[in-house]
């Protein structure tokens, strides 16, 4: 886009404040390789194109603005003479394209200078060689720091889902070895009661009553209903007075048994008509007490095992490995990966509380880094939550709105005060202690949500119900890279 030309003069590009100390032949080589242009009201340059050029208002109104989503948000709006804009690290040697930051129309006939962006970078080598080595520093350095910040944020957090996973993983597998060795326990009491019952003076028929009770028991067991403590009480005390009536020995260690496996005094009268002898019933129900026994440890097992393979696929599905980086995701899938994870650091003080619209369609994505969103907010909001006293409720909430996605993060801490809200989301701005924040994790998913996304991330606050709204586009869009150069926060977060 460009404007009418005009004609350059020294006078009043001298009057300008950023070019007023310059001397009269650098005015002059300004002018022989800048013009002026006549702008009309509309677009003089468009955020994400190539930086060609560094602008200088003369006179007219400037109206400089961000994309936000789809949409384009103003960032300021100004009269004063000398305001610049365009290629403005264009002298930053770090050999990378430049590209406009934002973007910048007039709202009425406007002039400019305009300087080429080679010309610019070569003019600020030349004249203030010092001044570029301290803003290179200071830009170059900057962008390092954030980075290696940056990677060690993502490291610590790494190193705390690591540490959640661990402890989630412990559990089941610590029950899984504890439940085998009791399995191997019980087999053997298992075979050595089938050799004293098959070297005993039973018949025939008996034993194959037995071996059908111990099948029936066994998919009785499969199928026992849970009882209360009210219930499984009551139903110990009948099962242990049947035992002793029929003059089975430790009955009061066997009742407990055969309440979990689902047996009751119907099943064991079926049991003493099957074997209709007092011995055979001693030994039918210790043998059948170990079948419930091994049936209940296979379970548990079973269980364990199924938790590590659910924690496992948490853990596949967080990282996203083995998927494409950019995909159409649910962010249920996402949400619930990045709960799981968590969980170990939401602990039982905190209330999680799912309100979920499962007709939301599936939005096309970087779900790895949507996860890394996630956990940044829900961290945030559990922090906050055990900070006023430790215990409270965390909301997570999916709907449509309008035609974006939204993903809620509700908790009941403090609030975030009024005086900083408008700062948190700014690089290494932080209200946790020293050592527990650097202050970017708001940032990076500002930059991931905003940059890559085309989405919008916004804070809604008062004490006891603080809300971090993302709002993701419900259609694919270009993902725009970040930039190169370390940005203004104030003109990004405006």
């Amino acid at each position: 886009m460009s404007g009418r030309l005009m004609p350059c003069s020294a006078a009043e590009i001298s009057s300008l404040f950023l070019f007023e100390k310059l001397s009269a032949e650098q005015i002059g080589r300004l002018c022989s390789e800048g013009r002026v242009e006549l702008f009309d009201p509309g677009p003089v340059f468009a955020e994400g194109d190539p930086a060609a050029c560094f602008y200088v208002m003369i006179e007219g109104t400037v109206v400089m603005s961000r994309r936000v989503g789809g949409d384009d948000v103003e960032v300021s709006r100004t009269s004063q003479p000398g305001v610049y804009a365009g290629a403005v690290r264009a002298y930053v040697g770090d050999g990378k394209p430049q590209r406009y930051m934002n973007s910048v129309r007039v709202s009425e006939p406007t002039r400019f200078f305009v300087l080429p962006a080679e010309s610019f970078a070569n003019f600020m080598h030349e004249w203030f060689p010092m001044a570029i080595h301290l803003l290179e520093g200071l830009f170059l350095g900057a962008q390092t720091f954030q980075r290696a910040v940056g990677q060690r944020e993502r490291l610590l957090a790494l190193g705390s889902l690591s540490a959640g996973l661990t402890h989630e993983l412990n559990n089941p597998a610590a029950a899984a070895v504890r439940a085998t060795a009791s399995l191997r326990e019980r087999a053997a009491h298992m075979r050595h009661k089938l050799s004293a019952i098959a070297s005993g003076p039973y018949h025939g028929d008996a034993l194959k009553a037995l071996v059908d009770l111990q099948e029936r028991t066994a998919e009785r067991v499969a199928k026992a209903q849970a009882l209360s403590p009210l219930e499984a009480s009551d139903r110990e005390d009948e099962l242990a007075d049947w035992l002793d009536d029929h003059g089975v020995r430790n009955g009061w260690q066997i009742a407990p048994t055969f309440v979990q496996g689902g047996l009751d005094v119907d099943w064991l009268e079926q049991i003493a008509t099957a074997v209709d002898e007092q011995e055979i019933l001693q030994s039918a129900i210790e043998c059948l007490t170990y079948t419930v026994e091994t049936e209940l440890l296979m379970s548990e097992i079973e269980d364990s095992t199924t938790r590590i393979s659910h924690l496992v696929d948490a853990a596949k599905q967080y990282s996203q490995l083995d998927r494409a980086p950019y995909q159409v995701a649910d962010v249920h899938e996402l949400l619930d990966s990045t709960l799981l994870m968590l969980s170990g650091k939401i602990g039982p003080q905190v209330k999680v509380v799912k309100e979920y619209d499962r007709s939301v369609p599936r939005i096309p994505a970087y779900p790895a880094e949507l996860n890394q969103v996630w956990t940044n907010l829900i961290d945030n909001a559990v922090f906050a939550i055990k900070s006023a006293g430790g215990e409270g409720t965390l909301t997570v909430r999916t709907a449509l709105e309008h035609d974006r996605l939204l993903v809620e993060f509700r908790d009941t801490g403090p609030g975030v005060p009024a005086e900083i809200r408008g700062r948190i989301f700014d690089p290494f701005f932080t209200t946790k202690p020293v050592g527990e924040g650097t202050g970017l994790g708001l940032d990076i998913s500002w930059r991931i949500v905003v940059n890559k996304h085309h989405g919008d991330l916004k804070v809604e606050s008062v004490p006891g119900d603080t809300r971090f709204q993302v709002l993701l586009p419900l259609t694919a869009t270009d993902p725009e890279p970040e930039p190169d150069t370390v940005p203004d926060p104030a003109q990004e977060r405006s």
